[in-house]
């Protein structure tokens, strides 16, 4: 079966928004599962005088989305220069 070859725009666009997704997931997953779903799981866990699940909905997934910041970032800079649209 043949499929048709995307076009550079199309493909960067594909990977762009494989990259926006994978970080919804994961900040879905650490704002609302472990911070609200998972508490009671994560609350044998102890970090730092508290339970995991109380940290994680504090301070946790702050320090989560900080790193996610810098991980787009280097992502996002990648793929603008896989596709030759970067900024020098």
């Amino acid at each position: 079966m043949n499929t048709p070859q995307l076009s550079a725009g199309e493909a960067y666009w594909k990977a762009n928004l494989r990259i926006i997704v994978v970080h919804l997931i994961i900040w879905a997953f650490v704002s609302y599962f472990c911070g609200i779903i998972l508490r009671p799981l994560l609350s044998g866990i102890h970090v730092g005088g508290t339970d995991l699940g109380f940290w994680f909905a504090q301070q946790g997934a702050m320090f989560v989305f900080i790193i996610q910041i810098f991980v787009y970032t280097a992502q996002m800079n990648a793929l603008d220069r896989k596709h030759d649209v970067h900024e020098d």
